[in-house]
């Protein structure tokens, strides 16, 4: 039997939900969500492996319009990144909504390039008479090797997606072993699942200028004590982020806790610092530092 293996990058302007997807796809929660453009900053890999096939599955940052600081250009080049180097380009749009940003998106994408189309969000579609004539304006902006509408909330169609990529993926032995889930460690979880409760919870107050940092992370039998450090630029962010009487930090690190608790299978004592350091959104030094550059 025919075994097939191979990269699928996924790319799409944000909010199209793709974080959504690829836990959606994997069964596991690897990716953090939020409505947030640009929450996903690092490249995030989800492996799938079944009879005769591996999916190796790369999220990516959605690709942002505007790029201020060094960071935001740093997810910018990273956001098309995983598209172009996979063997199959994953192109998430949302249902009903194909404008200029998702135009950049797919434009960045080689010619040469496989690229399969997901229409995301169809659950908010109460006709799915009204998505056909959507679809075939889709089906005009590039060739396909298919288009498939999903919903990453419900798991509609996922199967028929699986399909689809298993068509376009090379035929190539397995990657990783069998059981394998990710090629990223516990630290690097443990700082997405926290950096996912900031943006839940400072919203608007805190776009972009908060990140996490893991001080230190031990394992004790069945314990893991983990130390985190959530850097921001001024004073006053310090102070949004802790909130009155400490309350907010508080909340956000117990949340996270229980997150980590649940991905990791076991107990965790989560503590957490804030700390002031000026301007490290644009420090090139710094963003090496966080694994950025």
């Amino acid at each position: 039997m025919t075994h097939r293996c191979g990269t699928i990058g996924i790319a799409g302007r944000p909010n199209t939900g793709k974080s959504s997807l690829l836990n959606r796809l994997v069964g596991q929660k690897l990716s953090i969500v939020s409505s947030r453009p640009q929450t996903t900053r690092h490249l995030v890999t989800g492996i799938v492996t079944q009879p005769g096939c591996q999916y190796v599955f790369i999220d990516a940052p959605g690709q942002q319009s505007q790029s201020r600081s060094a960071l935001h250009r740093t997810l910018n080049r990273r956001a098309t990144q995983a598209a172009r180097d996979a063997d199959v380009a994953l192109f998430v749009v949302e249902a009903r909504r194909f404008g200029p940003d998702d135009h950049r998106v797919l434009e960045a994408i080689p010619e040469e390039q496989k690229v399969i189309a997901v229409v995301n969000k169809i659950d908010t579609i109460k006709k799915h008479a009204d998505l056909i004539p959507f679809l075939d304006r889709l089906s005009k902006t590039r060739k396909f090797e298919a288009l498939v509408p999903v919903s990453a909330k419900t798991g509609r169609n996922i199967p028929e997606l699986f399909k689809a990529l298993r068509e376009a993926l090379p035929e190539a032995p397995a990657a990783y072993p069998a059981d394998q889930l990710t090629d990223r460690d516990e630290r690097f979880f443990a700082a997405e699942l926290l950096r996912e409760k900031l943006f839940e919870e400072t919203g608007e107050e805190l776009p972009y200028r908060c990140e996490v940092v893991i001080e230190s992370f031990k394992e004790e039998g069945r314990l893991r004590r983990i130390e985190a450090t959530i850097l921001v630029e001024r004073a006053s962010q310090k102070a949004i982020v802790v909130g009155a009487r400490g309350e907010r930090l508080k909340r956000m690190a117990s949340a996270a806790r229980k997150d980590m608790e649940q991905l990791f299978g076991g107990k965790v004592y989560l503590g957490t610092w804030v700390k002031v350091r000026k301007a490290w959104t644009d420090d090139a030094r710094v963003l090496r530092q966080l694994g950025y550059e």
